[in-house]
C-alpha cells in the first residue's frame, strides 16, 4: 500500500486542548447511576454507596467536566425531588426512558462523586427547561451555589452541605429541538427562554458558563437554522452551543461506519460557520465555542423497542452496547476529530461514563471492567494535553457510501508543555497494514518512547463479563525516528499512539 504522509511543525497549530475536551456524562438512564456508580451494599461501596472499583477505573479514564442529570431526563426533572434526606425523597415517574426515579442519588450525592474522582473534575449541571423554566433554574442555581444567608443556601447547609458546589458551567436544557423531548420546543419558543434563563442566571452570578441548546444531529431537518435562530436571540448571554453526535453501522455499511469522523467533522464546520455568520451578522466580536456535550458509538437501532416494551422499572437493563475491537477504532476516530477542531471544540462529553453505552461495565454486586473504548479515551486524556498541531494528510483513500471518498488514515498530533509530541492514528483499512512516515520539521525530538495499538485480528472482538481482558492495547515494534523523519506500519483496522520525546 501506498505510504500515507504528513508534516508537523511547531509555527502551525490549531489550538491548546481544553481539559474539558475530556469530559463524560452520568444521566439517571438505565444503569449508570444506580449499581453503576451508586450501589450501596456492593463489597466495593463507601459510606456514601459509590462503588470504589468503579471510581478507580473513572480516575484511569481521565475524565474532567462530567454533565449531569441529563439527558433527556433533564427536561422532566425536579432538583428538589433529589435533595435532603434520601429516605424523604419522592419516587417518580421518568418519561424519558419509561422509569421509575427513586431519587436516592441526587445534586449531593453528584457532587461527592466528583470529589471524589479529584480535584480535576468538574459538575457541569443541565437544567430543566423543557417542564420548567428561569424561575426553577434561579432556585437551583442558588440552591448550589450562593454561599449562604437566603432560603435556599441555608437549606443546602441543613442537607449537610455547608459549603456551596460551585457549579460554574451550565446547560440551558437538553435537545430541545428533538420532538422526542419532554417540552420540546421551536427555535423562537426556545430561544426565548434560553435567553430569559441565561439572563437571569448571570444577574446572579455574571461569570457563570452557558450551553445553549444546539441541534441534536446535524440530521435534523431544523440543522443550522435552529443554531442561527437560537444564537440571535442569545449570542451575548450564553458562551457554547451544543452538538450531539452518535454513530453505528447501519444495513451493514462497515465502510461508511469506519469514515464516522468525516460526518463528525463535518457537523464542527458547519456550526462554527453559523455561529461566526451570526457573530457577523450582530457585529459581535465574541465567539461562541463549541459544547460537544453527547458523542459516542450507540447501536441506536434496538433502543426505541427497548425503551417502548419497560413498564416503569427501577434502574433497567438499557443502551447497555458491547463494544467491539471495531467500535474502539471508530471512537478513537471521532476522538482525533474533536482534538483536531480544539480552537472551537471546548467542552467535549462521551456520552455515557458507566454501563449506558459506556466505557466501564458493572455486574450488580460483581466486578467492574473496561469496554474496549476505555484505552482510546483514556490515551487520549493522558497524552493529549497540550497545543494541537496542524495535521495535514496524504493517504490514500477509499469509497464510502455515505461520505464519498475518504483517506485511510486519520490523524492529529499533540505537542505537551516539555516538548513531547503524542501522535494519535487510526487506519481505517480492514484488511492492509498502512506505511506511515511523518516528518517533524523544527519538533526537537529524539526518540521514540512508545507505539501503542489497539488492533485485533478479530475486529469483533470484546471485553465481556466472562473475558474481561481479551482486548487491550499492545505494543508495536519497528517505528523509528530518524533524521527528524517518523516511521511505522499502522495494523490494519488499529488506533495508534506513537509517543515521541
Amino acid at each position: 500500500m501506498r505510504t500515507a504522509r504528513f508534516t508537523l511543525d511547531p509555527a502551525f497549530t490549531v489550538g491548546a486542548v481544553n481539559p474539558r475536551l475530556f469530559g463524560s456524562f452520568v444521566e439517571h438512564l438505565g444503569r449508570c447511576v444506580y449499581t453503576g456508580i451508586f450501589e450501596p451494599g456492593h463489597p466495593t461501596a463507601d459510606a456514601e454507596g459509590l462503588r470504589q472499583d468503579v471510581l478507580e477505573l473513572v480516575r484511569e479514564l481521565g475524565v474532567t467536566a462530567v454533565r449531569y442529570p441529563g439527558g433527556n431526563f433533564v427536561s422532566g426533572y425536579k432538583w428538589e425531588d433529589s435533595v435532603g434526606p434520601a429516605e424523604d425523597r419522592p419516587r417518580r415517574l421518568d418519561l424519558a426512558w419509561r422509569s421509575t426515579e427513586t431519587n436516592r442519588f441526587g445534586l449531593s450525592e453528584y457532587i461527592a462523586f466528583l470529589k471524589k474522582i479529584g480535584p480535576r473534575a468538574e459538575p457541569m449541571m443541565a437544567v430543566n427547561l423543557g417542564t420548567r423554566g428561569v424561575a426553577e433554574a434561579l432556585e437551583l442555581q442558588e440552591y448550589a451555589n450562593h454561599p449562604a444567608g437566603t432560603a435556599l443556601s441555608d437549606l443546602r447547609a441543613e442537607h449537610g452541605d455547608k459549603d456551596p458546589f460551585g457549579i460554574r458551567l451550565w446547560c440551558l436544557g437538553n435537545e430541545m429541538d428533538g420532538p422526542w423531548q419532554t417540552g420540546h420546543k421551536t427555535a423562537e419558543e426556545y430561544g426565548r427562554v434560553a435567553a430569559e434563563t441565561a439572563r437571569a442566571m448571570r444577574q446572579i452570578d455574571p461569570d457563570v458558563e452557558l450551553v445553549a441548546c444546539g441541534s441534536s444531529s446535524q440530521a435534523m431537518d431544523t440543522f443550522a437554522a435552529w443554531e442561527a435562530t437560537v444564537l440571535q436571540e442569545t449570542y451575548d448571554l450564553v458562551d457554547h452551543i451544543s452538538l450531539h453526535a452518535y454513530y453505528e453501522p447501519l444495513d451493514g455499511d462497515v465502510d461508511s461506519f469506519l469514515a464516522s469522523a468525516v460526518d463528525m467533522e463535518s457537523f464542527i464546520e458547519n456550526v462554527v460557520a453559523t455561529c461566526d455568520h451570526v457573530g457577523a451578522r450582530l457585529k459581535s466580536k465574541k465567539k461562541i465555542n463549541l459544547s460537544f456535550d453527547e458523542w459516542n458509538v450507540w447501536y441506536m437501532a434496538k433502543t426505541h423497542a427497548e425503551v417502548s416494551a419497560l413498564d416503569w422499572p427501577e434502574a433497567p437493563r438499557l443502551l447497555e452496547d458491547n463494544y467491539s475491537v471495531m467500535d474502539a477504532v471508530v471512537f478513537g476516530s471521532l476522538l482525533i476529530a474533536l482534538l483536531r477542531h480544539a480552537d472551537r471544540v471546548t467542552v467535549a462529553c462521551l456520552a455515557q461514563l458507566v454501563n449506558v453505552i459506556a466505557p466501564i461495565m458493572t455486574e450488580p454486586g460483581g466486578p467492574a471492567w473496561r469496554q474496549t473504548t476505555f484505552f482510546p479515551f483514556s490515551q487520549a486524556s493522558k497524552y493529549g494535553r497540550g497545543e494541537v498541531l496542524e495535521v495535514r494528510v496524504d493517504s490514500p483513500t477509499y469509497e464510502t457510501a455515505k461520505y464519498g471518498e475518504a483517506d485511510l488514515l486519520h490523524a492529529t498530533a499533540v505537542r505537551a508543555e516539555d516538548g513531547s509530541v503524542s501522535v494519535f492514528a487510526v487506519n481505517r483499512s480492514r484488511t492492509e497494514t498502512l506505511p506511515l512516515e511523518v516528518a517533524l520539521g523544527g519538533l526537537g525530538v529524539r526518540e521514540v518512547v512508545e507505539h501503542s495499538a489497539l488492533a485485533d485480528a478479530d475486529p469483533d472482538a470484546r471485553n465481556t463479563l466472562a473475558e474481561p481482558e481479551r482486548v487491550a492495547p499492545h505494543a508495536v515494534d519497528g517505528t523509528a525516528l530518524d533524521g527528524g523523519r517518523l516511521t511505522a506500519a499502522l495494523e490494519p483496522l488499529s488506533w495508534n499512539v506513537i509517543r515521541l520525546r
